[in-house]
């Protein structure tokens, strides 16, 4: 079982791009280098709900929202410091296009950040099977999947299955990725070469 990887590693293994890399960018990124989420044209072609929302209190700040998210990856000190500012974005999720959402749960779950994870879950984060999964929670999983045995293959933020959640898991995960490996096999890339 390997431990949890570096973000620079993550990104090459996967191509996360600009989410798992702009933290370790030698220059800062400035403002206006950072592309701009575009929302997808919509018109219905159907009648939309009767009931209709009372929008009484704005909405958390996009940019916010997606600082929490990317800390969430790895940094517990500014998920503490961003949590103590805005209480609700415990649960916030950001979408990185084409419907990639994610939470801070959601990206320390992917890259093995037991201790992010942890202390969201503590606060009262939603807790997910992608989350049950990388913290070893065996039962938590097993009946998850007897429930609907086709979670086997269910994505989660970036497209990272269960195996990937439970790999990242490292040591306390090592029973969760035996018993989805008996499930499912699944092979993994190998490691980047260190430098």
């Amino acid at each position: 079982m390997s431990e949890p990887i570096s973000r620079r590693e993550f990104a090459a293994v996967v191509g996360a791009g600009a989410v798992a890399t702009v933290a370790d960018a030698a220059e800062p990124v400035k403002p206006a280098e950072v592309a701009k989420p575009v929302e997808a044209a919509f018109e219905r072609d159907y009648d939309g709900p009767k009931f209709q929302p009372g929008w009484k209190k704005p909405q958390i700040n996009r940019v916010l929202v997606q600082d929490f998210v990317i800390f969430g990856h790895s940094e517990l000190d500014m998920v503490k410091r961003l949590l103590e500012k805005e209480p609700a974005l415990l649960n916030a999720a950001v979408d990185w296009g084409g419907g990639d959402w994610e939470t801070a749960l959601g990206g320390a779950s992917h890259v093995g950040s037991r201790a992010i994870a942890e202390f969201l879950i503590e606060k009262g984060a939603r807790v997910d099977l992608f989350a049950a999964t990388m913290l070893g929670q065996l039962e938590v999983v097993k009946s998850l999947l007897k429930l609907q045995p086709k979670l086997i293959d269910a994505k989660g933020p970036h497209g990272f299955g269960l195996h990937w959640h439970a790999k990242m898991g490292g040591k306390e995960a090592a029973a969760t990725l035996e018993y989805l490996q008996s499930v499912k096999e699944v092979k993994f890339p190998a490691p980047p070469m260190k430098k």
